[in-house]
């Protein structure tokens, strides 16, 4: 066998590179993101729009990949109640009959939200209107979803950032602190089988606001409120994962409900690089990795299905790219990172929109010992063969790659770009080519790179 070895940093570690040609299993894994969460006993959901759902590559991804929908504004007060006591379901309905026909789960969102209400609901000034107007919306929406309705965000976003205070809200200031439990309650009266959640953006990790809803929901549960889950929106920045997120996610479901994450999406400064991409595929694993280690961790939800169409350019300028399908459909670095979290394999279709490179690839580590690991990384091409291909490996803190043989490796910061020596580039359908590298970690972070792969 041919073998061409490069030395990154030097040679010394030559002699256990020839000690480790050991194959990886062959089992075959889930091949998405809803069939690998499935088999972890998890949900793998998306927002979707209305809007786009005529556009077959939307649809075709929405529907392969995700057993979820989350409708992005079509649930919303101002939608579907614009004037008082007159409904309009039929956006909504459009996308819960699209569900229900991919067999996915659906999440209702938001019944009491403080934005995108009508005019009405913002005027009225008495405390026995508010109320009665918000039971009547709550009783009229949630009954007309009853039984569809997997999850239901009843309150969303009611503390302030920083303090933890509650939001001045038109309920807050009307009807006072008890609203949201009256909220929770008229929740449940319309729909005794759906799970209840409180949502919010910035309680990922522990803080003030996480605290006070961790004592609002301790507070609901031993009052016998109806609450059953708590949704963390977790929109968050590039390598900007809270430390404590698991920590946070576990005292939550210590309390007694279950942990969503609602609304994932990682945004960086764009245009992306691959050092970007590579960072976001990490923080996309530590986020489901997360969610796994937590047993009532039980959904996970994306804030859309591609770039595309991504609230995060309109709100935040020059800031994007914070899905895991880039704006032409195809699978990005954070997409391989999640699926490998959740203990996929891609298969490589080639006539999948969101798969033009037909690669895929695995890791193993193949020896381990105090201060440094050896791995491998196989390269499988899909249905039709490849020129070359290009894996992109990030190296935990404190690890250096001391050798790697049957590749070429470039290096900037902790991301490892591996390209192969020439005569492995070329794979024929179906066909695989390995390379293989020694760590150094003398800091003791033995922990496995996140690799992600596609062709040139």
């Amino acid at each position: 066998m041919r073998r061409a070895l490069t030395a990154v940093l030097g040679t010394g570690a030559l002699l256990l590179a020839m000690l480790v040609a050991v194959a990886l299993p062959a089992s075959a894994a889930p091949g998405t993101l809803k069939e690998s969460a499935a088999a972890k006993g998890r949900v793998f959901g998306a927002a979707a729009a209305t809007a786009h759902m005529g556009e077959s590559a939307y649809a075709a991804t929405l529907d392969r990949e995700f057993n979820q929908l989350t409708p992005e504004n079509e649930m919303k007060w101002a939608t579907t109640e614009p004037s008082r006591n007159s409904f309009d379901f039929g956006p909504a309905d459009q996308l819960v009959s699209h569900a229900q026909a991919q067999s996915m789960k659906i999440r209702g969102h938001t019944l009491v939200w403080h934005n995108q209400l009508p005019d009405w609901v913002s005027g009225i000034s008495s405390r026995d209107d508010l109320l009665s107007a918000m039971r009547n919306h709550i009783a009229k929406e949630a009954g007309h979803y009853a039984g569809k309705v997997a999850y239901w965000d009843v309150v969303n976003e009611a503390f302030q950032d920083g303090s933890g205070a509650r939001r001045d809200s038109v309920f807050q200031r009307v009807i006072g602190d008890s609203y949201m439990e009256e909220a929770f309650r008229a929740a449940r009266a319309a729909d005794p089988s759906a799970k209840l959640c409180y949502n919010d953006y910035n309680i990922d990790g522990q803080n003030a606001k996480s605290n006070a809803v961790y004592n609002m929901v301790k507070d609901f549960k031993a009052r016998g409120v109806p609450i059953d889950c708590v949704g963390l929106q977790a929109h968050l920045t590039l390598g900007a994962v809270p430390s404590d997120m698991q920590t946070n996610m576990q005292r939550f479901a210590d309390l007694g409900v279950d942990v969503h994450i609602t609304e994932l999406d990682i945004r960086m400064s764009t245009p992306p690089d691959s050092s970007k991409l590579a960072t976001q595929a990490n923080d996309y694993k530590k986020v489901v990795s997360a969610c796994l280690a937590v047993s009532r961790c039980t959904v996970i939800t994306v804030w859309g299905v591609t770039d595309k169409y991504s609230w995060i350019p309109d709100v935040f300028p020059g800031e994007g790219a914070a899905l895991l399908f880039d704006g032409n459909y195809a699978k990005k670095p954070a997409y391989d990172a999640a699926l490998q979290a959740l203990g996929g394999e891609d298969p490589g279709d080639p006539g999948d929109p969101g798969d033009p490179g037909a690669v895929t690839c695995t890791y193993a580590r193949t020896a381990q010992w105090n201060g440094g690991f050896n791995g491998q990384v196989t390269i499988k091409a899909g249905a039709t063969a490849v020129a070359s291909w290009t894996v992109v490996m990030t190296m935990g803190s404190g690890q250096q790659i001391v050798a790697l043989w049957n590749g070429t490796a470039s290096t900037s910061g902790n991301v490892v770009t591996v390209k192969p020596v020439g005569w492995n580039g070329s794979l024929a359908p179906g066909a695989s080519a390995s390379y293989g590298f020694t760590v150094n970690a003398p800091t003791g972070n033995t922990a496995d790179p996140v690799i992600s792969c596609g062709t040139p």
